[in-house]
């Protein structure tokens, strides 16, 4: 498990959250997430750590944990040293409960985080603590990929929106792969995830101009179309 974190500070905070949830009634997992459950962190990078319940459990009890590592994070040493460990370095926690869904969308509402949900919580996350397999059985259900009805309504939705604000999801879509970030990580995700290094490259000119404020604007709009054409077909 080392091996996933970049020094032994964000080894010895993960251990420590770690045994802290796992002591916790209602605690179905800890999960390390993002770059560190990638092997892609650097020293300066945040600890990205979800902490897993049921979608049955009662708010009350959901606000009881919460509470308890707010002033947990607040008084334990540990964090306050992990914090000076990296420019960016301390700990993201969130809690989650795997009920993953689609959100309501319109046309200046932008992407939806249902694909980034399901990639960076279940499909590269690693457990560091279960406590019975209720992150098992979701693995089952989303990976390696959601369902062929549902990939096709996604990307029938993604096609209608792509031109206004949704450019960066259908690739991910009609591909069978979850993404992990919609504004970073796009060589990794194009090149490694996509397997699309030709894409990237052409992608790359985009961001090339000779003079920003010139009629380049509307040439690069209609390249990035005919990418969609060519790129987002099922």
């Amino acid at each position: 498990m080392k091996n996933h974190f970049p020094t032994e500070l964000h080894a010895k905070t993960a251990k420590e959250i770690t045994e802290y949830f796992s002591k916790i009634d209602n605690v179905n997992a800890v999960l390390l997430t993002c770059s560190c459950a990638r092997g892609k962190a650097t020293k300066d990078s945040c600890l990205d750590i979800a902490i897993l319940f049921l979608p049955e459990l009662e708010q009350n009890k959901r606000t009881d944990i919460i509470e308890l590592w707010n002033k947990e994070h607040e008084t334990n040493m540990i964090y306050k040293e992990f914090r000076k460990v990296g420019k960016f370095s301390h700990v993201d926690l969130e809690f989650i409960d795997g009920d993953f869904k689609e959100d309501y969308h319109e046309w200046t509402s932008g992407a939806d985080e249902f694909e980034l949900a399901i990639g960076n919580f279940i499909a590269y996350s690693v457990p560091l603590y279960k406590s019975d397999d209720y992150y098992d059985k979701l693995k089952s259900i989303w990976l390696p990929y959601y369902s062929e009805s549902q990939r096709s309504k996604r990307l029938e939705m993604v096609k209608m929106y792509c031109l206004n604000n949704l450019h960066h999801i259908p690739l991910y879509v009609t591909n069978r792969k979850y993404p992990i970030a919609y504004d970073k990580w796009i060589k990794e995700q194009l090149i490694e995830i996509l397997r699309m290094p030709n894409l990237y490259n052409e992608l790359i000119k985009m961001m090339e101009y000779k003079k920003f404020e010139s009629i380049e604007h509307k040439e690069k709009a209609e390249q990035l179309e005919i990418l969609l054409s060519q790129y987002c077909k099922d």
